[in-house]
C-alpha cells in the first residue's frame, strides 16, 4: 500500500502507430476496389452490353481469386518477412490496376481482376499480422484495426471515384475508376521503407539483436520490451538467458511450412482447435452476414428503394462510405477501452435490428403499386444504420481478433486461412446477390442475412474469450480454459491487463475464472 495512486495510462507508442498506419495502407487496395465497382459496374454493363450474371461475376470474383494470394501470403511472409510481402501485394495490384483501366473486353477485364485479386489476398493477410506482431498490448487493438479502417477509407475513396469521373464518356469514365487504383500501390511501395521488420519474424530467424531494437522502438516502455521480448524467445523455442544477437533457431521452431499445417489441422491441440473454429468463424460470419453485397451493391439497392437517377445513387452511395468510415474510426477509440465482446455483441444485434427493418421496407415497397415514401426513407436510413453497425464493431474486430489469437509459430498460416475464408464469403455473397435477390426478392435477401447476423451474434457470445490487454503469448492458455458460461457471471478478463502491460511485477492469478489481480502500486 505505498504507493495508492495508480499508474498512469502510457501514452501510446508514435513510433508503433506510425508502422500501422503504413502496413494497412495496403487494405485500401480492397476496399478501392470494393468501392468503385459498385458504380463503375453501371457503366461497364452499359458499354460492353453485359448481363446481370456476368456483372455479378465480375464484381465478386476478385474475391475468390484473392484466395491465391492469400494462401501464399503466409509462406511467403515467413520466407521474406513480413515488410517485404506488404511490397509484394502492392507490386502485384498495381499490375492488376493497370490491366483493368486498359481492358478492352471482358476476358481482358478478367485478367487484370485476378492479377488485382492476387495482390488483394497477400495485401489482406499481411497487414494484422504485421500489425498485431508490432503492435504494444495496451493499443493493440487500436491499431490492429487500422486494416478495417483503411478499408473502409479505399470504399469511401472508391465511391468518389465513381462520381467524380462519372462525367466522362461512357468507354473512359469506368477505365480512369479502375485504372487509378494504381496510384495507392505505389505510395505503398515507398512508405514501407519507413518500417521495421516484424520483432516475432526476427526473432524466428534467430536476429535477437535486431529484435530487441524493434521491440525498443515500438513498446511503451523498456521493460515491457525485454518482456515482450522474453515472452517471443519463449513461443520460439529459445531459452530465455539467451542473450547472443545472433542465435541459431532450430528448424522445428521456424514456421516455414514443415509440419505448421499438420499442427494447425491435422492433429491440432484442444486449444488451437478453438482458436482456428474462432478465426474461421468470426471471418465466415463477418461476410455471410451480406456487407460486401450492400457495399457492392448500393446503386441497385437504391434503386430498388425507389432512387432512379445515377447521380442521386451514386450520391446516396457515398453517404454509405462516410458513414461506414466515421463509425470505424469510432470503433478504434472503444477497441482497446471496452473490448472485443462488448463491442461485437452490440455490433452484431445492431446489424440484426437494421437488416430486418431494411427487409420489411423493402417487402413493403416491393409489394406496392405506388411510390410510398417513409418506406424509402426508412430503407435508406436502415442501409446506413447497417453499415454503421457493422463498422463499429464486427467490420474491425474480425481482423484484430483473427490476427491476435493464434500461436506465433501457426499465426501466418492461421490468419491466412481466416483471410481466405473472408474472401471465399465475400466471392460466393457477391457472385449471387442478384441472382438471389431476383429468386426471393431483395427483401427476402435481407431476411436471410438477417437470419445468418443471428446465429453469428450467438456462437459469438458463447465461443469467443475476450482478448483485451492480453499478451499474444498468453492466447493458447485464454482459449484452452475459457467457458462460454463465465460470460454470464463475470466481466471480459481482460479488463484489468492494459495497466498490467506497463507495469508487470508482482501480478497472480487468484481463483480458476482467468481474472488478472495486480497486487504491485496497491492496486486490488
Amino acid at each position: 500500500m505505498a504507493d495508492f495512486n495508480p499508474p498512469k495510462e502510457p501514452k501510446r507508442n508514435k513510433f508503433a502507430f506510425l508502422c500501422a498506419i503504413l502496413a494497412s495502407t495496403t487494405s485500401i487496395l480492397l476496399g478501392y476496389d470494393i468501392g468503385v465497382m459498385s458504380g463503375a459496374a453501371l457503366y461497364i454493363k452499359k458499354d460492353m452490353h453485359l448481363s446481370d450474371v456476368q456483372i455479378e461475376i465480375l464484381s465478386g470474383i476478385i474475391n475468390i481469386y484473392s484466395l491465391v494470394g492469400s494462401a501464399a501470403a503466409g509462406r511467403t511472409s515467413d520466407w521474406i518477412g513480413r515488410r517485404y510481402t506488404i511490397v509484394v501485394a502492392g507490386a502485384i495490384f498495381f499490375i492488376g490496376a493497370l490491366l483493368m483501366g486498359l481492358a478492352t473486353n471482358y476476358a481482358f477485364l478478367m485478367v487484370g481482376r485476378f492479377v488485382a485479386g492476387i495482390g488483394v489476398g497477400y495485401a489482406l493477410m499481411i497487414a494484422p499480422v504485421y500489425t498485431a506482431e508490432v503492435a504494444p498490448a495496451s493499443s493493440r487493438g487500436f491499431l490492429t484495426s487500422f486494416p478495417e479502417v483503411f478499408i473502409n477509407t479505399g470504399i469511401l475513396f472508391g465511391y468518389l471515384s465513381n462520381f467524380g469521373f462519372s462525367k466522362l464518356p461512357l468507354h473512359l469514365g469506368w477505365r480512369f475508376m479502375l485504372g487509378i487504383g494504381a496510384i495507392p500501390s505505389v505510395l505503398l511501395a515507398v512508405g514501407v521503407l519507413a518500417m521495421p521488420e516484424s520483432p516475432r519474424w526476427l526473432v524466428m530467424q534467430g536476429r535477437l539483436g535486431d529484435a530487441k531494437k524493434v521491440l525498443c522502438k515500438t513498446s511503451d516502455s523498456d521493460e515491457e520490451a525485454e518482456s515482450r521480448l522474453s515472452d517471443i524467445k519463449e513461443a520460439a523455442g529459445l531459452p530465455p538467458d539467451c542473450k547472443d544477437d545472433v542465435v541459431s533457431v532450430p528448424r522445428t521452431n521456424r514456421s516455414h511450412g514443415e509440419g505448421v499445417w499438420k499442427e494447425l489441422l491435422i492433429h491440432p491441440t484442444p486449444a488451437v482447435r478453438r482458436v482456428l473454429i474462432a478465426g474461421v468463424g468470426i471471418h465466415f460470419f463477418q461476410q455471410a452476414s451480406g456487407i460486401d453485397a450492400v457495399v457492392l451493391y448500393s446503386p441497385r439497392i437504391f434503386e430498388k428503394a425507389g432512387i432512379t437517377s445515377d447521380t442521386h445513387k451514386l450520391l446516396a452511395t457515398v453517404a454509405v462510405g462516410f458513414s461506414k468510415t466515421i463509425f470505424i474510426l469510432v470503433a478504434t477509440i472503444f477497441l482497446d477501452r471496452v473490448g472485443r465482446r462488448p463491442l461485437l455483441l452490440t455490433s452484431v444485434g445492431g446489424m440484426i435490428l437494421s437488416l430486418v427493418t431494411l427487409a420489411t421496407s423493402l417487402t413493403i415497397i416491393d409489394h406496392s403499386t405506388h411510390k410510398i415514401m417513409w418506406a424509402i426513407g426508412l430503407s435508406i436510413m436502415m442501409l446506413l444504420t447497417f453499415v454503421a453497425s457493422f463498422s463499429i464493431g464486427l467490420g474491425p474486430i474480425a481482423w484484430v481478433y483473427s490476427s491476435e489469437i493464434f500461436p506465433l509459430r501457426l499465426r501466418a498460416q492461421g490468419t491466412s486461412i481466416g483471410t481466405g475464408v473472408n474472401r471465399l464469403i465475400s466471392g460466393t455473397i457477391s457472385m449471387t446477390f442478384l441472382s438471389l435477390s431476383k429468386a426471393i426478392t431483395t427483401g427476402g435477401a435481407f431476411f436471410l442475412f438477417a437470419g445468418i447476423a443471428t446465429v453469428s451474434w450467438i456462437f459469438f457470445f458463447t465461443f469467443l474469450p475476450e482478448t483485451r490487454g492480453r499478451r499474444l503469448e498468453e492466447m493458447d492458455e485464454l482459449f484452452g480454459d475459457f467457458k462460454w458460461q463465465e460470460s454470464l457471471h463475470r466481466k471480459s478478463s481482460g479488463n484489468g491487463d492494459d495497466k498490467q502491460q506497463a507495469n508487470r511485477n508482482g501480478h497472480i492469478q487468484l481463483g480458476d475464472s482467468g481474472d488478472t489481480h495486480t497486487t504491485t502500486n496497491g492496486q486490488p
